[in-house]
């Protein structure tokens, strides 16, 4: 598989639409991702992304996915040699940090989905891997604070609504912060991606129905 370097500027061009979600921590942006797989028939990819790339890379999926959607400050330096990663034909080589390898992988990965089927990618700056793809539909969700704050404790995953407020705020700077690092585009920001919901305002069906009237106005019969 070629390296990020090599494949940036070569994807194909096909038949396939790849839908790519950004989405504000507890913004629901997983659940419109997984309604709009299952609505247009898409493969969807959220964590099954990470497991697969390291399958390819040869490391612990637990370990890839211990670093998600984290910049290198954050995590560099924590790879040892025994996960085989200075062995690794195409990266690593070059001498650049074990975390951009890491995107690197992830990157071909999201690529190599791209030209191979229509899908839903959540996360992990698949908007900014695609930028040459050109059927390629990138969505930003997010919500007011109380709101994200409400669907995370009806999720049941924090015992408090301090504690889930406090992890709002700490994972979506994490990922403003993976966004940025890796790309040359800011993440949130309107220009970024080709449509933005408010999930506070919107059902997801909603959501659904607004996309699926972009890509038949977009792509014609699609």
């Amino acid at each position: 598989m070629p390296t990020f370097a090599q494949n940036k500027s070569i994807i194909m061009a096909n038949d396939n639409i790849v839908i790519t979600i950004g989405r504000q921590f507890g913004s629901g942006g997983r659940e419109l991702g997984r309604r709009l797989a299952e609505a247009f028939s898409f493969t969807y990819y959220d964590r099954e992304l990470l497991s697969e790339a390291a399958r390819r890379m040869g490391v612990s999926a637990d370990l890839f996915a211990s670093h998600d959607e984290k910049a290198p400050s954050f995590f560099s330096g924590l790879f040892p040699t025994s996960f085989g990663y200075g062995s690794m034909t195409g990266y690593g080589a070059s001498g650049i940090g074990k975390s951009e390898a890491i995107y690197e992988m992830q990157a071909d990965v999201i690529r190599a989905i791209a030209e191979t089927e229509s899908a839903v990618i959540v996360g992990r700056t698949a908007d900014y891997a695609l930028r040459n793809f050109p059927r390629c539909v990138n969505i930003f969700v997010s919500a007011p604070e109380d709101a994200c704050v409400a669907r995370i404790m009806e999720r049941g995953e924090f015992s408090s609504e301090n504690e889930a407020r406090a992890a709002c705020r700490k994972f979506n700077k994490l990922r403003a912060s993976y966004y940025n690092f890796y790309t040359d585009k800011a993440w949130g920001m309107a220009s970024s991606y080709d449509l933005c919901f408010d999930s506070s305002r919107l059902s997801f069906a909603d959501m659904v129905d607004i996309v699926r009237l972009y890509i038949a106005r977009r792509f014609g019969n699609a």
